[in-house]
């Protein structure tokens, strides 16, 4: 295949590891600058401009967006998605993922278990936000923070409101976490690559530290996860839409807590605690999917008139709980389930004998109205019928 790695630092560890893998595999292989492309969208169909001449064609393309270029960044990346070019991460996907707000508030959606987290932005609610998530010590995030940068321990709820107060007066947004006393400076760090972990690491951080990332001066050694950590790892890195990342998690008392997930993992860290060959485990799975490049489902399938894309949630006591999809009447009315999401368990492609349950949601492509049909209206409050002003036709 041919590759292009998006880097603007061609000569790092993880950039020249990852060259080396495909070239040893025998694949055509290129670092080009993420900041030399130009956007191309004169012409009839999505295209690209490399250093002011037309892009040759690649197969697929790996991206190593640095957090300064997130915008330009994933605009090359998504423009790439529209030229049916392979990425393992996609734009949405980088883009979540870099904002840890977002990040948080999909996992969630999810049921990912993570530190207690909340996020204000008025002075009046820091205090009882403090509150919620267990009181003090806390940690405070910036939102897009990166290496450990940004990230603050606050000891005493006061010094806690203080330090939030200093970074919104300079336009800053900050997350509000509980510090996980029990992870004592610890954290692991597993590398996904699709639907596996190939690689994890402990990170140590250095004295009194609490921040165990390399950067800080952290320490690493090599750690097997459990089925529990690795599953927390693999759907985290699934559900934000990437098939490389590097998942950071706390060892809480009760499991694994996600910190974050990383779209551009460093690789000297991990290969060097593991002495596996992380890059190659990349390259070899990029290899293998090239010729299905990652599409925007609910782009592609909403094109057609009166046809879309929507989650119909089956709730108790309806007559659907019980009976099989192909009992359901679903593809009499012109709807095709895409997967059904039954807890933290996804169905993909469910046959007709599949017996639907309360709660089971389902993925479904068909009809707008008929599926429209089949969501219930949501309960509103009975507005009260308020007095009549004292002028009820205001004069002009």
């Amino acid at each position: 295949m041919k590759l292009a790695i998006l880097s603007r630092a061609p000569q790092s560890y993880s950039t020249q590891r990852l060259r080396a893998a495909a070239e040893q595999r025998g694949h055509r292989v290129k670092v080009l600058n993420t900041l030399r492309f130009a956007i191309d969208l004169s012409g009839p169909e999505p295209d690209l401009q490399f250093r002011g001449r037309p892009l040759s064609d690649y197969d697929a393309i790996l991206p190593r967006i640095g957090n300064s270029i997130t915008y330009f960044g994933t605009a090359v990346v998504r423009q790439f998605e529209q030229m049916d070019v392979y990425t393992p991460n996609t734009a949405n996907g980088i883009v979540n993922s870099r904002d840890k707000l977002r990040a948080n508030q999909i996992l969630s959606r999810h049921g990912i278990a993570m530190p207690a987290t909340a996020f204000v932005r008025n002075r009046a609610d820091v205090r009882p936000a403090i509150e919620r998530v267990g009181g003090a010590p806390v940690v405070i995030k910036l939102i897009e923070g990166t290496q450990g940068i940004g990230v603050i321990l606050a000891p005493e709820v006061k010094v806690a409101e203080a330090i939030i107060e200093t970074l919104h007066s300079t336009k800053q947004n900050v997350l509000i976490q509980s510090f996980i006393s029990e992870s004592r400076g610890r954290d692991i760090r597993a590398l996904v690559v699709g639907d596996r972990v190939v690689a994890a690491m402990r990170r140590v951080a250095s004295g009194d530290e609490f921040r165990s990332n390399v950067h800080r001066g952290g320490t690493v050694e090599p750690v097997t996860l459990t089925p529990e950590y690795e599953q927390a790892a693999v759907r985290s890195a699934q559900i934000m839409g990437l098939r490389v990342a590097g998942v950071d998690m706390l060892e809480g008392n009760e499991g694994p807590l996600v910190m974050e997930v990383n779209s551009s993992p460093g690789l000297e860290g991990v290969e060097t605690a593991t002495k596996l060959d992380v890059a190659g485990a990349i390259i070899d799975y990029i290899g293998g999917q090239v010729a299905f490049p990652e599409i925007d489902v609910r782009q592609r399938l909403t094109v057609s008139t009166g046809y879309g894309v929507a989650e119909i949630v089956v709730h108790g006591g309806v007559d659907l709980v019980g009976k099989t999809l192909g009992e359901s009447g679903l593809w009499e009315r012109d709807i095709t389930v895409l997967t059904l999401h039954r807890g933290a368990t996804v169905i993909p492609n469910p046959r007709k004998n599949v017996v639907l349950e309360a709660g089971d949601r389902l993925l479904c492509f068909g009809k707008l109205e008929e599926m429209r049909s089949m969501i219930p209206e949501r309960r509103r409050r009975r507005p009260k019928v308020r007095k009549l002003p004292k002028e009820p036709i205001p004069e002009v």
